[in-house]
């Protein structure tokens, strides 16, 4: 597990991304967080483990860490803000507001982008194997899955067979 995480370290370096480094490789996460989701996937718990923050050069693209998810971060969107503008579309639909929130109720946000239009990467949490899926607008919760779990992603995205 350390290795992933540190080739990926020297992959966000090569790729000139922000990268601040969990100096105590330890998470703490807000206990409206832990309620909304009570398991985390080991090993995207890794990666919280050993990052707390990480921006593109361009500052479009950022994975969500742990200060997102406590909302003690700087950055202008908050971890779930796909989620908050889909309920906004919902608005005086009872029955689309829930299916919005049963949706995302076990997608959990793990990157944001504004490069090309909103979109986003989660793992679901209902999937056997933690899958990752894409979702974007219009629709965030047409997503797709994009690989069967975190680390094929990581994998996926340092050799290039996606690009975010």
């Amino acid at each position: 597990m350390e290795d992933i995480m540190s080739r990926l370290k020297n992959w966000f370096m090569q790729q000139e991304w922000k990268v601040i480094i969990n100096p105590d490789k330890s998470v703490k996460l807000s206990s409206a967080f832990t309620k909304r989701y009570s398991t985390m996937d080991a090993e995207y718990f890794t990666f919280l483990k050993s990052f707390q923050r990480v921006i593109s050069n361009d500052e479009r693209t950022w994975f969500l860490c742990a200060n997102e998810y406590n909302e003690i971060s700087d950055l202008a969107f908050k971890w779930n803000e796909f989620e908050l503008l889909s309920l906004e579309a919902a608005q005086g639909d009872d029955e689309w507001k829930g299916e919005i929130e049963a949706w995302w109720k076990h997608k959990l946000p793990i990157i944001m982008s504004v490069k090309n239009g909103y979109s986003f990467y989660a793992i679901d949490l209902d999937s056997e194997t933690s899958a990752i899926i894409k979702g974007e607008e219009p629709e965030f919760e047409e997503a797709e899955i994009v690989a069967k779990d975190f680390y094929e992603f990581l994998n996926m995205l340092m050799s290039s067979k996606i690009e975010i």
